[in-house]
């Protein structure tokens, strides 16, 4: 790479499973995947949350079926491990600064991102700014509040994908999650589709980057990395 690309990346600070008792957060693999995608061809990342400092991890993502390589890469990383548990707060970030943004998701932000008025107004400035942005799983959520420059929903006419109806029923979240994910993006006029349930599926629409699951994680930041490089080229 001629300059350094700068990519930021945008964790939940949400820790309750609604009124469950349950605890949430990130999603380990969705984090973990992009990370090293993108680390390991030397783009700078920066990691922020809306509250700063460590964001919480969603346990389940910790299960012994939910490991990958990159996951285990990831938990003897220490200097990664410690650059989560230090995040910089969201309102202290400058989209200036950076190349791109990525999303991983969980489904804190289903609670936070979807509604926090310093991602909104970040995501809208990377758009207006031609910058690619990627999110992954139940990060889209952090779309449903963003607005194109022409006023209208973000995603309206966009080819998109997120995590699906199906998947949220298969997981037995859909009456504890604050909306469905795939019932939301169609209502504001997305083109939501999506592959088999747990398979890797992503869609990319001009600098809009989605992918269906934590499966998708990886393709998803591939396509980033991609997009990146080709606009570094022109």
């Amino acid at each position: 790479m001629d300059t350094i690309m700068k990519v930021l990346i945008v964790l939940t600070s949400h820790g309750d499973l609604g009124n469950t008792g349950e605890k949430n957060g990130f999603w380990i693999e969705e984090f973990a995947a992009p990370y090293y995608v993108l680390a390991d061809v030397g783009v700078e990342l920066t990691i922020a949350s809306p509250k700063g400092g460590q964001p919480p991890v969603d346990p389940k993502s910790e299960a012994p079926d939910a490991q990958t390589p990159a996951t285990k890469r990831f938990y003897g990383d220490y200097a990664s491990i410690d650059k989560v548990a230090h995040t910089v707060k969201l309102s202290d970030v400058n989209e200036a600064d950076y190349d791109a943004v990525f999303y991983p998701g969980g489904h804190g932000p289903l609670w936070d991102l979807a509604s926090d008025s310093i991602s909104i107004a970040l995501i809208e400035s990377f758009y207006k700014h031609n910058k690619p942005l990627a999110f992954v799983c139940h990060a889209p959520a952090a779309l449903v509040k963003v607005k194109a420059p022409n006023g209208e929903p973000l995603v309206k006419g966009k080819e998109i994908t997120g995590f699906s109806d199906t998947e949220e029923a298969a997981v037995k979240l859909t009456r504890v999650v604050p909306f469905l994910l795939e019932d939301e993006l169609k209502k504001l006029g997305a083109h939501y589709s999506k592959g088999d349930d747990w398979s890797s599926y992503v869609k990319k629409d001009g600098l809009l980057i989605t992918g269906q699951n934590p499966a998708s994680s990886e393709a998803a930041a591939k396509a980033l990395l991609d997009l990146l490089q080709h606009n570094q080229q022109k």
